[in-house]
């Protein structure tokens, strides 16, 4: 996915919303390999441009969705 969102082709992202953020906050995203088990030292920096919360969805164990819901960031 880091990849995607490096190209442009990728510009929202779903996340569980257990934090704070809001339009024109910037998202700091560190590329992750699960096959080394550790981060490649590639960072990207992305500005939200759009925040929508929601609790209609089943990705995560309910009882972190109950207590945070969702969130959908648009990125640019």
């Amino acid at each position: 996915m880091f990849g995607a969102i490096l190209d442009g082709k990728k510009t929202f992202d779903l996340r569980l919303a257990d934090f704070k953020i809001e339009v024109g906050d910037i998202l700091v995203l560190r590329e992750y390999d699960p096959k080394t088990k550790g981060y490649t030292g590639r960072v990207l920096e992305k500005k939200i441009t759009y925040v929508l919360k929601t609790k209609d969805l089943d990705f995560w164990k309910k009882e972190e969705v109950r207590k945070f819901g969702y969130v959908v960031m648009g990125i640019n």
